[in-house]
């Protein structure tokens, strides 16, 4: 018997549509007991050892996917920062400005930062 498969979904839209939305999609392997209940409990149960090995598995997955999310959200961020200054330069503006806001950007990439009004 085949193992059978789940599949993961992460989808990112962005909500000023300046980067278009992707999708990325995983199959990810279930466990026999969850799928193959009514067969003998000896049969259908995993041992430690086979319930180790499924969550390692699991954990290796579930890092590939993060870094293939990581891997398209700062690509899009790039091309982003490159239209903005793209829209935005070309009067000779105060690059220290930006260089400092880019770096405080990438200090607390994937964090939510409420900024105060000056």
């Amino acid at each position: 018997m085949a193992p059978s498969t789940t599949t993961f979904t992460a989808t990112y839209t962005n909500s000023t549509n300046l980067s278009p939305a992707f999708t990325l999609t995983k199959d990810v392997p279930t466990t026999s007991t969850s799928t193959n209940s009514s067969t003998s409990s000896s049969s259908s149960e995993m041992t430690t050892s086979d319930r180790a090995k499924y969550l390692h598995e699991l954990r290796q997955i579930a890092a590939t996917f993060q870094d293939d999310i990581n891997r398209e959200l700062t690509q899009r961020m790039e091309e982003d920062n490159k239209r903005a200054g793209q829209s935005g330069g070309g009067g000779g503006g105060d690059q220290s400005k930006e260089k400092e806001a880019e770096a405080k950007e990438e200090e607390n990439y994937g964090e939510e930062v409420v900024e105060e009004d000056e």
